[in-house]
């Protein structure tokens, strides 16, 4: 199913959207997506990893509106609710802050998706879509990780995105609030963080760049399942519009299995820079050695993921070069 194809019926339910963490990397493909169709959007991001020049192209729009608020700053946040359809709840901390700062990380993707879920309560919002991560699972006990996979996180990050879940399943129990929860996998594209804070696709990419050995934490066997911002942006608006999707959660994973190795071996060829051998380093802290995910649940919603991942990778790379897209 493509996009074009959701928008009939998503256009018959809602009308105005509030984005969180809009101006951050998949957040603000969201608000694109949204914005370029006419459909109202507001976002709100703090700009702590979000930047100002990714939603820049959309202030033209007069159906477009960008807010600096923190989500856990709960009494400003609640004026720009009035007239909202549909929250898409994008805004966290990050990975890779949790480490650094854990109480911070649950202030944002506990208290903060707590806040969100209060006011789309009290505002009568029609579907509340929440961002969570593959990180909630821990160490796979199965595979493929499907759903049912019990959660037990080895991360303070994925602690806090639990307890964020755990939020919109008791808000949806206690009072009928519509939600769907997307837990997404190794999300990439363009607009990626390319610095700690960031994916390791843009990273790599970076080191490429600037002509730098890039480095590897652990043996670089370890698998991930790369998934599309795109796709990301697509999965978000169909659960939005399947009435099956309410009080479910969904793996957002696009199957592929990708070894960190595998991921820069290609990276190299496109940049032509086999000189540039890896680093290896220390495992970091609660990092997951392998992921093979099940995505046949949201694939029965009609949800279907690019899988040239090499093309599509070459493609970004092209873009960061400057080149035209091949």
């Amino acid at each position: 199913m493509t996009i074009s194809e959701i928008y009939p019926e998503f256009k018959k339910k809602y009308h105005k959207a509030l984005v969180t963490g809009g101006a951050g990397f998949i957040g603000s493909h969201l608000c694109e997506e949204l914005v370029t169709r006419g459909f109202l959007v507001v976002s709100i991001d703090n700009y702590s990893a979000g930047k100002y020049e990714n939603l820049k192209h959309l202030k033209k729009y007069k159906n477009f509106r960008e807010i600096n608020c923190d989500i856990t700053d709960v009494g400003k946040l609640s004026a720009y609710f009035k007239g909202v359809d549909i929250v898409f709840h994008n805004a966290a901390s990050k990975k890779s802050v949790c480490l650094k700062d854990p109480r911070r990380d649950l202030e944002v993707n506990g208290a903060g998706t707590f806040n969100l879920l209060e006011l789309a309560k009290k505002y009568k919002i029609k579907k509340f879509i929440q961002a969570s991560t593959g990180s909630v699972y821990g160490e796979a006990i199965y595979f493929p990780q499907d759903e049912k996979h019990p959660t037990s996180p080895v991360s303070y990050y994925g602690v806090s995105k639990l307890a964020g879940e755990r939020y919109v399943q008791v808000f949806h129990h206690l009072y009928g609030l519509d939600t769907t929860i997307l837990r997404y996998f190794h999300v990439y594209g363009s607009r990626q963080e390319s610095n700690e804070f960031g994916g390791v696709v843009a990273i790599f990419i970076r080191n490429m760049l600037e002509g730098k050995r890039p480095i590897i934490f652990g043996t670089g066997r370890q698998e991930r399942s790369f998934t599309y911002v795109k796709d990301i942006v697509k999965a978000n608006l169909l659960v939005a519009t399947k009435k099956e999707s309410t009080g479910e959660i969904y793996n957002c994973a696009s199957g592929i299995k990708v070894t960190i190795n595998e991921l820069l071996k290609i990276i190299l060829e496109v940049f032509e820079r086999k000189d540039l051998k890896p680093v290896y380093k220390d495992w970091v802290l609660g990092d997951i050695k392998k992921f093979e995910i099940s995505n046949s649940k949201i694939k029965k919603l009609g949800m279907n993921f690019e899988r040239d991942f090499s093309k599509r990778l070459k493609s970004i790379i092209d873009e960061k070069k400057g080149s035209p897209k091949k």
